[in-house]
């Protein structure tokens, strides 16, 4: 791996290394694909409000989450195909995120057991899609409590498979299936080829799902995508998972303050402002846009995540001093496993940890419990007028 000074130059690498199909599976969006971009400019447009002649000298960017600290506010996020950017990309993420103390949630469509994962991150995260046999799902909720999860993570905006027209056209799927066109792919990066796809060969074969039910598999790949993704998830599930899950319960994907208040009235512990990364639904607002009249709307009853976007240190900040708790990453960390298996992984969150700690040096606080939206340029922040400061 070259070295790397930024996450943007992790993408570069990535991008380098990568197929196109499989970079732009992680990397690109759904129909327009406009909400990628927005929500990173949504955050550059938020600005920061430095205090000058602050003894800044020890800074300390810790945090606790549902009763676990953390040395700094990251989470990582569900992310899927990490095995195909690495070989055992997904165990590489996991283990780099548990030697620097921080939580991995492992997707339901990943393709390492939640064994596996509970090895290398204990108290990590299990991301949940429901199955319309809801029994699956419930199978799944017992292996990961059996396993260890800390938190099960519901996520709650896609009812169905997003449009992502882009991967038609590169003949791409979770799991990937062999074509003409992704052969194509595959052969104009012989690195990959031999140290990714030939390893899995010589082991036994391609990646697949680890920890879907027996009968979920049986009709194949692309009914099984369709089965764990129900359209018909409501209000009662979240009902019914809260009786079931005694550890910490959290919504991905909330959006409204509307959602959010029914999220702690039916208990839940804490949401995930997120639209996926912009993978999902195009029309969505960027998340930076709703952040401050969600965090509003919960008036402190539960925990507020921030997630999509995230590319600089300064904008975990940014979330914070809005009134987040803590950031979910994804693609930064799939650059790095890409760029260098677990040690680029490792490089992502170094290079997000100390961009933390510098952007505190500047705004002038020496803990983020200090952080409030008095750092914030209020008129800069959408949701947060100036009598709206806390």
């Amino acid at each position: 791996m070259k070295p790397a000074h930024n996450i943007w130059d992790l993408r570069e690498q990535a991008k380098r290394r990568l197929p196109r199909a499989i970079f732009e599976f992680i990397e690109r969006g759904s129909e327009d694909e406009t909400l990628i971009g927005q929500n990173v400019e949504g955050l550059a447009r938020v600005k920061l409000a430095p205090r000058a002649l602050r003894d800044v000298s020890r800074r300390d960017q810790s945090t606790t989450l549902f009763g676990r600290k953390l040395p700094t506010p990251m989470i990582i996020a569900p992310t899927g195909t990490a095995d195909l950017l690495c070989y055992r990309g997904e165990r590489a993420i996991a283990t780099a995120a548990g030697k620097a103390g921080l939580p991995f949630t492992l997707a339901t469509s990943s393709t390492t057991s939640v064994e596996q994962i509970a090895e290398v991150n204990p108290g990590f995260w299990m991301q949940l899609y429901l199955w319309e046999k809801r029994e699956l799902s419930w199978r799944l909720v017992e292996r990961a409590e059996q396993a260890g999860a800390e938190v099960l993570c519901l996520t709650v905006d896609t009812p169905m498979w997003p449009n992502r027209e882009f991967n038609k056209r590169n003949g791409m799927a979770n799991p990937i299936k062999a074509n003409p066109t992704l052969a194509r792919h595959f052969l104009g990066k012989p690195a990959w080829l031999l140290t990714v796809l030939a390893r899995y060969a010589l082991a036994g074969g391609l990646p697949q799902f680890a920890n879907y039910p027996t009968e979920a598999v049986a009709g194949g790949a692309r009914k099984v995508l369709r089965q764990a993704n129900a359209a018909n998830v409501t209000w009662e599930d979240v009902k019914e998972l809260r009786r079931r899950w005694p550890r910490t319960l959290v919504l991905k994907g909330v959006l409204t303050p509307e959602d959010a208040r029914l999220a702690a009235e039916h208990g839940v512990d804490g949401i995930v402002v997120s639209n996926h990364g912009g993978r999902n639904f195009d029309a969505s607002p960027a998340s930076i846009e709703v952040l401050a009249e969600i965090v509003d709307a919960v008036e402190g009853r539960m925990r507020v995540i921030f997630d999509s976007g995230v590319r600089r240190g300064s904008d975990v900040l940014k979330a914070i001093a809005i009134g987040a708790d803590a950031v979910m990453i994804g693609r930064a960390t799939l650059y790095g496993a890409a760029a260098g298996g677990q040690a680029g992984a490792a490089r992502a969150l170094e290079i997000l940890r100390d961009e933390i700690s510098g952007a505190m040096a500047m705004l002038g606080v020496a803990s983020l419990a200090e952080l409030d939206r008095s750092f914030l340029r209020a008129e800069t922040v959408p949701g947060l007028g100036a009598a709206a400061r806390r």
